[in-house]
């Protein structure tokens, strides 16, 4: 998928576990790792607003695009 996922990485820059950013935003840590691990299909944006409240910072700092390698 094109849309990279940085949420560990802004987790470990504001030294905050998956439990506790789950609680902060009301979500399970299962709903919570399945974003994290880029398995979901889509984030709603109160979920995103959420996490960037929780975590101060933009949602460019979280969602990445990449373009798909075409295929040979």
């Amino acid at each position: 998928m094109a849309i990279i996922v940085n949420l560990d990485v802004m987790m470990a820059r504001r030294k905050i576990s998956a439990g506790d950013l789950a609680t902060k935003i009301g979500i399970t840590p299962a709903n919570l790792s399945i974003l994290k691990n880029q398995k979901a299909k889509a984030v709603r944006f109160s979920t995103l607003n959420d996490i960037c409240e929780a975590l101060q910072c933009q949602p460019g700092d979280i969602l990445e695009y990449q373009p798909d390698e075409p295929a040979k």
